[in-house]
């Protein structure tokens, strides 16, 4: 199964805000926890070996581009946490 990279996402901006407002409240570790299962999750729905790895390969790669702690393009870390203002 061929690893989709192109937009796929129907209503994205709704799912980003979803996938924030999962977020809220949460400590950074907490966050970091509930980014690690919903990972372990999608990989299970996923299933294929092959495009797992491929994933794997394609955001290690992207990670690789920029020093840590680097914003290359100004749009925020890829790992959504909640604003410590933001608890509820």
């Amino acid at each position: 199964m061929p690893l989709s990279t192109h937009a796929n996402l129907q209503a994205c901006d709704d799912f980003y805000e979803a996938l924030i407002a999962t977020h809220q409240g949460l400590s950074t570790a907490q966050s970091h926890a509930l980014n690690a299962r919903l990972v372990l999750l999608l990989a299970n729905h996923i299933g294929h070996q092959g495009s797992l790895l491929h994933a794997l390969e394609l955001a290690r790669a992207s990670a690789d581009l920029a020093p840590a702690g680097a914003d290359p393009d100004g749009r925020g870390a890829v790992t959504p946490v909640a604003p410590v203002h933001a608890a509820a």
